[in-house]
């Protein structure tokens, strides 16, 4: 293919006009239509522009077939981003269930070794999970440089549309869970003791929170994987970001701290309504600030 050919590839596969490319380019649309029809080239900086704005080598470019490149590409980036979000999604909830099992095996059961044994087993599995699938990404990368997000505005989009799904649906399920909990923890069965029942409720609203968190972490890794620009968040809504997972993770410090040492299990998950909270509060706060 021609360097005019691979250029009008790339601007439709963007779903850019000439128009669009011209003022991202900050040259006239004819200037754009010329280097399509190969009647005119662009200068080396605005040749290096396009690359950037592309994702694409120079020489793949001037005289490569960018359709191919970008099909090998996009499989290959597609099927590594999305094991990538798979581990990291698998590592959270493997942390969280962890804490579930301590709390499940070493209150319900009364086995606080075998829990204790458990949670440092699975934590291991975490530790190792994220260890191989962080240096397999930094690999992949180093490997298959300039390789990058290479989907079409068609697929940017529909997965635009179900990201708010995306994030909606596992905060409901948290809600729901810690709703559950507070309903069934004054329903407490004979044939459990208070504590037993205290432990399943308790379960019930941490496997909620695995669940939400895994969830959340996979959502994230996709929305990366597509490559939408980090420009379009504010930096208020970058800070609150890692405010709330800072502050999901601290709260699971502190009722993992609390169950351990003073045996308030049934008691501490006030922990996570209060952190969440705390970040909407900030979150607010910082949008507030941003405007």
């Amino acid at each position: 293919m021609t360097f005019g050919e691979n250029l009008q590839f790339l601007r439709k596969r963007r779903g850019m006009t000439q128009e669009d490319l011209a003022e991202q380019m900050e040259v006239s649309r004819q200037s754009v239509s010329k280097w399509e029809s190969n009647s005119a080239y662009p200068e080396m900086d605005a040749i290096l522009r396009l690359c950037g704005l592309f994702s694409c080598d120079m020489d793949t470019l001037l005289r490569g077939d960018v359709s191919r490149r970008f099909g090998e590409d996009a499989a290959a980036w597609n099927k590594h981003m999305n094991a990538f979000a798979a581990a990291m999604a698998a590592g959270v909830a493997l942390v969280l269930l962890g804490v579930t099992l301590l709390l499940f095996v070493g209150e319900f059961f009364g086995r606080e070794m075998t829990a204790g044994v458990l949670f440092f087993l699975i934590l291991t599995a975490t530790v190792t999970t994220f260890i191989l699938s962080g240096m397999g990404h930094d690999t992949f990368l180093r490997q298959h440089p300039g390789i990058g997000p290479c989907y079409t505005k068609e697929e940017m989009d529909r997965f635009e549309r179900r990201f708010p799904a995306l994030i909606a649906i596992p905060i409901v399920l948290l809600l729901l869970g810690l709703t559950a909990m507070i309903t069934l923890e004054s329903l407490a069965p004979a044939q459990f003791s208070q504590d037993q029942w205290d432990a399943l409720c308790g379960t019930l609203f941490l496997l909620c929170v695995a669940v939400t968190a895994s969830a959340l972490t996979w959502a994230g890794i996709q929305h990366s994987k597509y490559g939408f620009p980090e420009e379009k968040q504010t930096p208020a809504e970058r800070r609150a970001g890692r405010i709330w997972g800072f502050g999901m993770l601290s709260a699971t410090a502190v009722y993992l701290g609390l169950g351990l040492a003073m045996d308030w299990w049934g008691q501490a998950w006030i922990i996570y309504p209060v952190a969440a909270l705390l970040c909407v509060a900030v979150t607010i706060l910082l949008k507030k600030d941003d405007e």
